[in-house]
């Protein structure tokens, strides 16, 4: 039998009132909101994790019971995050949060009777951090690789037209994108590096961003793809070009940098987009 992937979402507030344990009690305290996970109280940021175990499932169906899945992370999560929240406001310094996942990816699957294939992070629905497992050996004590992944707008407007088919042609394959004038989509891309999980220096988000700043934004953002970029000059602006012109811009600066791009994915709309490479 093949083995399966069995993937579970567990959220964690990171708040200084935040307590992974009821008071008085060393049993872990009831949510009250699956939704929220971990009770927040007052202001509280709440992180999202999502932990990958592999196995062949037992007679039970089970690879593992997700309630030993949560309870594993929340306890390599809740305090370190909690104490990281603390620390922040104390000193004004951000948190290095790859090496703190990285810590929470260890511990976890150190706790857990399968092997643990991935734990991804996500502070916000725009950015993540993934630490990935080396091997399927159930530790993390070997050299792992995070994948960080941030996501960003812009706003452009594009015609697609093949010069080489007539004006009929080129209506009837690319219908309404054909207008002669153009027309405007804010578009999304997600850009996601690779980097060492160990000590820093290592390429992060505020690189990160600063090559998005420079190489995208300011070639695209508010122009018209076809008249003001000389990348599609003579390349049809589809999504799935543009997805292959990012890669290709942010691939060099953030190899120099320290990264490896693994992937930019492009959102026309909420419904289409190209991920590149596939």
């Amino acid at each position: 039998m093949h083995a399966s992937i069995l993937t579970r979402t567990v959220r964690i507030a990171a708040s200084p009132l935040f307590s992974e344990f009821g008071e008085g009690s060393n049993a872990p305290a009831k949510a009250l909101n699956g939704l929220l996970g971990s009770n927040p109280w007052g202001i509280s940021a709440v992180g999202e994790f999502e932990i990958e175990a592999r196995g062949a499932p037992a007679a039970s169906g089970y690879i593992v019971d997700i309630s030993v899945l949560d309870a594993a992370v929340r306890a390599a999560a809740g305090n370190r995050f909690r104490d990281a929240s603390q620390t922040e406001a104390r000193t004004g310094q951000p948190t290095d949060v790859v090496a703190l996942v990285a810590a929470v990816a260890e511990q976890a699957a150190g706790a857990l009777p399968v092997a643990i294939t991935a734990l991804t992070y996500r502070p916000s629905p725009f950015r993540s951090i993934s630490i990935e497992r080396p091997s399927a050996a159930n530790n993390m004590n070997q050299s792992h690789r995070a994948v960080i992944s941030e996501t960003f707008e812009f706003a452009a407007a594009h015609r697609l037209n093949l010069p080489e088919l007539s004006a009929e042609e080129n209506r009837r394959l690319f219908g309404k994108c054909n207008n002669p004038n153009g027309h405007g989509h804010n578009y999304r891309i997600e850009v996601a590096v690779a980097v060492d999980a160990g000590s820093p220096p290592r390429f992060g988000f505020p690189a990160l961003q600063s090559l998005v700043e420079r190489e995208i934004m300011a070639r695209f953002d508010h122009k018209h793809l076809n008249l003001d970029c000389p990348e599609f000059a003579n390349l049809n602006p589809s999504v799935e070009h543009i997805a292959r012109v990012c890669h290709g811009l942010l691939d060099s600066p953030i190899r120099q940098g320290g990264g490896e791009l693994r992937f930019v994915r492009v959102w026309e709309t909420d419904k289409t987009s190209c991920r590149y490479p596939g």
